[in-house]
């Protein structure tokens, strides 16, 4: 990349930042921004001390490098004493010496309330928490430009890589025909043992499921040509039905890339195919380039289908793109991307996405370029909601997005009234003050809504700008 170019010319320059959450997610963040040079990871916030401290081992960094701060005044002394300060209380960190908060608390109501005051206090925000995004991102760009300061997504997520992948191609002057990530959980095609095998790491109990196949159902799960692909596409989603679905959070990190592009879904719940990459071109399109898709300009995930020896896509981003000029469609067709039948949209894709360790690339480019990632104009456009697949009862807590009572659906976004959808993140943790059916979508009336939310009031404010 050429921003490297901008960096170095400014080797004078340290960005400094504090990062909310030591998760997966945020260890990788601190094992890999400690050690560099124009990014100074001055401190770190998470609920137990021993959470910090393994983050820390992990990471590398020595015993004496850390400093544990119950105080402000402690924090500050350890950031003079160039240590990395930890507290138990992430709103100390408002009020320290700090460029950037990075939020990765993973919990809405909390990180809310943790992104508003790092604005009010100054501080530029990365949003490790696409929670938090899903239901408020675009009021707190709003408020960020309003002081001058920068809210942005995170690089190494795949909705913040996915945004940067669709604006490369719309600067270099192609048409998104359809993009969207690959689910983590890929299926293996065993052509020997006659099996399709997932590993299931994304649900509260880790599993492997294997559905075996006849000789007919063998030949359907085999890179197709175009002429059978379509059929193919169909049958193995109902052969393949008992494996991991597509879950609400790969749902919630494509209604952020939504919002922040302006693709819109084909359908609520997705279409997730279960597809070769080979076959994304093929199938990822309308009906005028031979796919199966109702239009273009179309977010989607897909399930990737491949045999144990080949590459998988990593759980990575991809899109499906057009050049008007034919001349220059028939390039992409001719320099290594994988197309359609008549060769009119290609595929480019990048088949992993590195978490926390891509991460500190967005630091960079905030504290020293000044300029965010992308979704800068992103608009609340859809909503992620949930529809209750067993029957619900009257005081039951609702879960997150991995929530297996919950079916999530991506629909244009309403206004905040008894009778519509709550968005997926504002319904967790919420306690349900009636019985909800088998089947019915949850409404923010059959909530129990609380009265003091930064979460719920800065969803009014983003209604109020609408």
């Amino acid at each position: 990349m050429s921003l490297h170019n901008l960096y170095t010319a400014k080797t004078e320059q340290v960005t400094t930042a504090a990062l909310i959450g030591v998760g997966h997610f945020g260890t990788a963040i601190l094992a890999q921004c400690y050690p560099m040079s124009q990014v100074k990871l001055s401190a770190i916030a998470s609920l137990t001390w021993e959470s910090m401290a393994q983050a820390a081992k992990t990471a590398g960094i020595p015993d004496d490098q850390i400093c544990f701060c119950q105080t402000l005044e402690q924090a500050k002394a350890a950031l003079e004493n160039g240590q990395l300060a930890a507290v138990t209380d992430p709103m100390l960190l408002m009020d320290l010496e700090i460029d950037t908060i990075m939020e990765g608390s993973g919990d809405p109501e909390a990180g809310a309330a943790y992104c508003l005051a790092a604005l009010n206090a100054g501080k530029n925000v990365v949003m490790v928490s696409k929670e938090v995004d899903s239901c408020i991102g675009p009021e707190l760009r709003r408020i960020a430009r309003e002081k001058g300061l920068i809210c942005t997504p995170v690089d190494g997520d795949q909705h913040g890589a996915l945004m940067q992948l669709v604006e490369w191609a719309r600067d270099i002057g192609c048409e998104i025909i359809a993009a969207g990530k690959s689910r983590d959980a890929e299926f293996i095609y065993d052509r020997k043992e006659k099996t399709v095998t997932v590993y299931c790491d994304q649900i509260t109990i880790p599993k492997t499921i294997t559905v075996h196949l006849s000789d007919e159902e063998c030949e359907l799960m085999e890179s197709s040509d175009p002429d059978k692909v379509q059929e193919c596409v169909r049958r193995r989603k109902e052969i393949l039905h008992e494996l991991d679905p597509r879950g609400g959070f790969d749902l919630c990190e494509m209604v952020n890339a939504a919002n922040a592009t302006g693709l819109v879904p084909d359908t609520s719940l997705l279409h997730d195919f279960i597809l070769h990459t080979p076959e994304l071109p093929m199938v990822l399109c309308g009906p005028e380039y031979g796919g199966m898709l109702s239009r273009s300009g179309v977010i989607e995930v897909v399930t990737n289908l491949h045999e144990r020896h080949e590459s998988g896509l990593g759980g990575g981003e991809w899109i499906v793109v057009h050049c008007p000029n034919a001349y220059s469609q028939m390039i992409l067709a001719t320099k290594g991307c994988l197309n359609n039948a008549d060769q009119t949209v290609s595929l480019v894709y990048r088949p992993y996405h590195l978490c926390g360790v891509e991460a500190s690339a967005t630091l960079q480019c905030v504290g020293i370029t000044g300029v965010s990632i992308g979704g800068d104009t992103a608009k609340q456009s859809f909503d992620i909601v949930q529809e209750a697949v067993v029957d619900l009862h009257k005081g039951d807590v609702m879960g997150n997005d991995h929530d297996t009572r919950m079916l999530t659906h991506m629909v244009p976004a309403t206004r905040m009234q008894p009778d519509q959808p709550i968005p997926a993140h504002m319904l967790n943790g919420k306690v349900l003050a009636c019985d909800v059916p088998k089947g019915t979508i949850i409404t923010y009336g059959m909530v129990e809504c609380p009265e003091h939310s930064a979460l719920f009031d800065l969803r009014r404010q983003l209604e109020a700008h609408l």
